[in-house]
């Protein structure tokens, strides 16, 4: 169960990367546009939204992979600034990446991979402590001993994914950014990964940043869940009312989509599709970035962004049209 007390917490978060569109000539791509938001300790806060709307670039800056171009981190009440606060900040936060085939290196074993953190960060003082460090590790992820000395090549998607956990592992952290860690694995095998990193929050008592498109996979691990379209967060809340009471244009289209095993409810549902493309981030429409493909969408949306602000106990909502868009709501669930 989460804390009241905040972990994490982001500040106005920003990552611009300069693109050149021409003979010296460059432009800036707004990945991460001015992003609020805290974790609780012991929370996990999921983060959706469509493919290159600035979910990983948010979970790499956070941890300093990327250089923010403005805005605050803070960390169990700490700014996170200079570079001895991220080398702290790096023992207790730590990520698992998307793809397990990238992510681990082919030449070494899956003992030095899992045990290059305790390098890193001089964690072991014998050659002993650090063997005894790395099979406790691998039994955490469901690896055996044997496993120790072969390499990552000879495993399966599902397997390497729990070496990249252990590796996580390692430093014993506190927060652990997950970067959309069971989109690259069989549908049989996002289950067992999924009640693993369950088992292991229960276990150690971590806190979950998890990035992800696959809503039916958010939900169950998540105990809120933010929405974020072209760099902008635009819904967050309680993971069973953002479902059930979804309220920006955009979440209600996502939450549409997702499949129902019920036939009967399945063909009741009414899917919204949206019209149009996302906007380039080198081109990101004035005001609201969604207004280009919102039925609500006036003058008002394109002058200014709307404030992500709180509407109900908790429940944060990025439009300028929160009250048109529930009566719709509300008609739907009548009919």
């Amino acid at each position: 169960m989460s804390e009241n007390k905040n972990l994490v917490e982001i500040k106005h978060l920003k990552e611009y990367f300069n693109v050149n569109v021409g003979f010296f000539k460059s432009k800036p791509l707004k990945a991460v546009d001015d992003v609020s938001f805290t974790i609780k300790k012991g929370e996990t806060l999921g983060l959706v939204g469509e493919s290159g709307c600035g979910k990983t670039t948010v979970g790499r800056t956070i941890l300093n992979l990327y250089k923010p171009t403005a805005g605050e981190i803070w960390y169990d009440g700490k700014l996170i600034k200079t570079k001895e606060d991220i080398h702290e900040f790096r023992k207790k936060a730590t990520m698992v990446f998307q793809d397990p085939y990238s992510s681990l290196n082919p030449r070494m074993t899956v003992s030095d991979i899992i045990g290059e953190p305790l390098d890193v960060h001089n964690l072991c003082s014998s050659k002993e402590e650090r063997r005894e460090r790395i099979l406790e590790l691998m039994s955490y992820v469901g690896l055996n001993s044997e496993h120790a000395s072969r390499y990552a090549h000879e495993f399966s998607g599902g397997q390497r994914q729990r070496i990249g956990i252990a590796r996580a592992l390692a430093v014993n952290p506190e927060f652990i950014v997950c970067d959309e860690p069971v989109s690259a694995l069989d549908v049989s095998i996002q289950a067992q990964v999924i009640n693993m990193f369950d088992e292991l929050q229960d276990k150690l008592g971590l806190t979950y940043l998890f990035i992800a498109h696959d809503l039916l996979v958010v939900r169950h691990i998540s105990d809120r869940i933010a929405v974020m379209y072209l760099g902008k967060m635009v819904e967050l809340a309680d993971a069973n009312e953002i479902y059930d009471n979804p309220m920006h244009p955009y979440s209600k289209s996502l939450i549409s989509s997702v499949p129902i095993p019920d036939p009967k409810i399945a063909r009741a549902n009414k899917r919204i599709v949206l019209s149009g493309d996302i906007p380039s981030p080198l081109n990101a429409p004035s005001g609201c970035p969604f207004r280009t493909r919102c039925p609500y969408a006036d003058e008002q949306c394109a002058a200014s962004m709307p404030e992500f602000k709180d509407v109900s106990k908790g429940h944060f909502v990025a439009c300028h049209h929160v009250e048109d868009v529930a009566k719709i709501q509300n008609k739907i669930v009548l009919n």
